[in-house]
């Protein structure tokens, strides 16, 4: 085979083969095949699309293109966790703690920002000594010992996604259909859970712009899970305006903290609420999702959900000083305020736009080789429909002297 007769058969619009996707995710994982050539393959499949065959060939071409977990040795159901990505997005923060302080092992795997959304490990490592590459070893006996791990892509588990996610960021390949499931998918396969929970975000500041185009994601990712026996269940909800106040690594771990603290956004705390009961139901700890609701307010409430937090990020090598001193650490250089030039009401907030900004200042990556600021971002204090008068702050601006600062707040 050759690269150029695959990229020129799907530039035709025509599917791939098996074999033929195979070819090109081991070749592309081996370094055989440059990036340049990938670039055009991955946008012939964006622009021709690519069919459920094709989608599923590729699924498993990226799953098993490196080691695979066998978690079958660890007692309970191995439940995961993912979001398609969106604006403030932390809710794998708080979640995970929350599910595992309930007697269930949460193994997860994450990736880094992807265009103008955040990234769990992001978020993660703005937290001295967090570690999130580690072994397969290691990662099974988090697991084992504290019933919670989340890891970054390593070189061992879904190699092939790690490059191929890498290269989409900055092709403009990124919110396609069969990619994104495709993407996901491996990852939650590759990482040996026994049932998934899938959180699509729909809205200006996800990938999935129309509610037809989530269902249709949704019913691609469920049949692909169901199809290899792991359990696999999806909602759907808003990413419109960000999730909760805070956009940005430090600023969203402090936000992750309170809804474990029993506080935070009324719509974040919804949504954590909701994939945590579906987790404990999946895990089999309650008989129905309403049981498995009073279960997880109960572990926010008593304060099992933030002790798990502490110990998991202690025992993932983060500093428990700086926990115990959040609200303090990587606070950024400068603070400006954006106000209401007028009175009224906030009829919306574009999400898109406000990672942008987010990206701009810092906390996202405009190219592959792109360095993190973890403690810049922005803080809202109004959400959409709330009333303002002039002069209220509707949001600050939380940076470090960049030079486009000018820009943004115009």
């Amino acid at each position: 085979m050759k690269i150029i007769d695959i990229i020129d058969k799907k530039k035709k619009g025509l599917e791939l083969s098996k074999e033929e996707i195979h070819y090109f995710v081991n070749e592309y994982t081996n370094g055989n095949i440059p990036d340049y050539q990938a670039s055009a393959l991955l946008m012939a499949m964006f622009i021709n699309k690519m069919t459920p065959n094709e989608t599923a060939n590729l699924t498993l071409a990226m799953a098993y293109s490196g080691q695979t977990l066998d978690l079958s040795d660890i007692e309970g159901v191995k439940v995961d966790k993912h979001s398609t990505g969106g604006v403030g997005d932390k809710v794998s923060l708080v979640v995970a703690p929350i599910v595992a302080s309930c007697g269930i092992p949460v193994a997860k795997m994450s990736g880094r920002g992807l265009g103008f959304t955040g990234g769990t490990i992001d978020k993660l490592e703005s937290i001295e000594g967090f570690k999130t590459d580690m072994t397969i070893d290691e990662f099974k006996s988090y697991v084992k010992n504290h019933g919670i791990v989340i890891s970054g892509q390593t070189d061992e588990l879904a190699p092939a996604d790690k490059k191929i996610y890498a290269l989409r960021d900055v092709t403009s390949t990124v919110d396609d259909i069969s990619l994104i499931a495709a993407s996901i998918m491996s990852k939650k396969i590759a990482s040996g859970a026994d049932a998934i929970v899938l959180d699509i975000k729909v809205g200006s500041g996800a990938f999935m712009k129309t509610i037809e185009d989530a269902e249709i994601l949704a019913k691609t990712m469920v049949s692909i899970g169901n199809s290899l026996n792991r359990t696999t269940i999806c909602i759907i909800s808003s990413m419109d305006e960000p999730l909760g106040f805070g956009i940005g690594n430090i600023i969203e771990v402090r936000e992750a903290i309170e809804v474990l603290k029993g506080n935070g956004p009324k719509d974040l705390v919804e949504v954590c609420l909701t994939i945590s009961s579906i987790m404990v139901y999946l895990g089999k700890k309650s008989n129905s999702i309403e049981e498995a609701r009073e279960i997880v307010l109960k572990s926010i409430n008593d304060g099992s959900a933030y002790k798990k937090f502490r110990e998991w990020i202690e025992c993932q090598k983060g500093k428990l000083s700086v926990i115990d001193n959040i609200s303090e650490y990587r606070k950024a250089s400068n603070i400006d305020i954006f106000v209401a030039k007028e009175e009224g009401y906030i009829s919306s907030i574009n999400a898109q736009e406000i990672g942008k900004v987010a990206m701009l200042l810092g906390a996202g990556r405009e190219t592959k080789e792109s360095i993190i600021d973890p403690s810049v971002g922005l803080i809202f204090e109004k959400k959409v429909s709330d009333y303002v008068r002039a002069g209220d702050v509707i949001c600050q601006i939380h940076h470090n002297n960049y030079g486009n600062i000018d820009m943004i707040m115009e």
